[in-house]
């Protein structure tokens, strides 16, 4: 059994029009919720084995400010084939990865992540916290997923099952979406 958890960067600024997305930073309100869920994910109490991410600046503040607030470093290992990735590129990077390591965390971007979600986990009607992920996977949420395999080289659709999704608002509503 692996355990995948896909984390995605917090909310970025959009407020300098000429910034190249990929240089994109948090604003306060991402800033605010990557500390939230970097206490969250340290009491959930998974220790991810490898950490990958995309070197996008909105992803490497994400983790910066989540391990301060969890107060424990984390080794990131940065891949940029995860900027922008769709769900089947981010799959063949897991199955690449080490058959050693237990517990993967992936730090990315939408749609990629959760087309990742869609891709492995059934459409089947079995997974209440699917139809969650349907409806909206916003910055700075935490699906984990369940993976019934030894090797990361055997990763495939429909074969996952979504045990756990967190979302910022879930845990301060302030962090939801802006109402008019």
């Amino acid at each position: 059994m692996k355990t995948l958890g896909l984390f995605r960067h917090a909310k970025s600024d959009w407020q300098d029009p000429r910034a190249r997305d990929f240089d994109r930073p948090l604003n306060d309100r991402g800033r605010r919720g990557a500390a939230l869920m970097g206490r969250y994910i340290r009491d959930f109490g998974i220790n991810w084995d490898h950490v990958i991410a995309s070197p996008a600046v909105r992803c490497t503040e994400t983790i910066e400010i989540a391990s301060e607030a969890a107060g424990r470093p984390i080794a990131v290992n940065w891949d940029r084939r995860i900027y922008l990735a769709s769900g089947v590129t981010l799959a063949d990077l897991l199955r690449e990865q080490n058959d050693r390591f237990q517990a993967i965390l992936m730090v990315g971007h939408n749609p990629g992540l959760e087309d990742l979600i869609f891709d492995l986990v059934p459409d089947d009607g079995s997974s209440p916290l699917r139809d969650v992920v349907e409806v909206k996977f916003p910055t700075a949420s935490l699906a984990v997923l369940e993976l019934p395999i030894e090797r990361w080289a055997d990763l495939a659709d429909n074969h996952a099952r979504l045990a756990h999704l967190i979302r910022p608002r879930d845990l301060d509503p302030a962090l939801g979406p802006e109402l008019a």
